[in-house]
């Protein structure tokens, strides 16, 4: 089994056995929701362009009753290349993200930043990363606080110094609490 595989069944998993305990703990909860997905990118390593597939993961917190289209994001993803070369890579980024409902659709946008963790066949760095994008949730009709999200994201980073602008597109379940 692919470790994005894994990490998918283990997200669907937790999801359907904490929905009987919502309801317990709902006053505890803060508004939001948390994602969790599959991930296609472009990365450049260092002057290549390679392509990646991995996961990506996310919380998002609305804490602002005066503000309710801005909330605070924490998202993590891995991206995994096989091959002659293995080079994994994960990121961790938070920031703002602002978003509005029409109807079933919700659309945002997010500006995020934080790290990267690079390790390309034993050689590992960690450069700052930015992550700016968007993206649509569609309500699905036979779950009340399920959707389906697609994101896209330009991440930047700074190493050796060489400018990598990476991009990537991602698709998965939302689970609104």
């Amino acid at each position: 089994m692919s470790k994005t595989a894994a990490v998918v069944l283990a997200f669907v998993g937790f999801i359907l056995f904490s929905l009987p305990m919502s309801a317990q703990f709902s006053k505890l909860l803060p508004n939001g929701n948390v994602y969790g997905g599959v991930s296609y990118a472009q990365l450049t390593d260092v002057i290549n362009r390679q392509s990646y597939r991995g996961f990506d993961g996310s919380f998002e917190a609305l804490p602002f009753d005066r503000y309710p289209r801005l909330g605070l994001v924490a998202d993590a993803s891995g991206l995994y290349r096989h091959g002659d070369y293995p080079v994994t890579q994960y990121n961790f980024v938070a920031g703002p993200r602002y978003s509005f409902n029409f109807g079933k659709w919700r659309p945002f946008v997010h500006a995020m930043a934080g790290i990267r963790h690079v390790n390309s066949d034993g050689f590992i760095y960690n450069p700052l990363s930015i992550d700016v994008g968007g993206g649509v949730d569609y309500k699905l009709a036979f779950k009340k606080n399920f959707s389906w999200r697609l994101q896209g994201d330009y991440m930047h980073g700074h190493y050796a110094s060489a400018n990598q602008d990476d991009y990537r597109a991602s698709t998965g379940i939302v689970w609104r609490f």
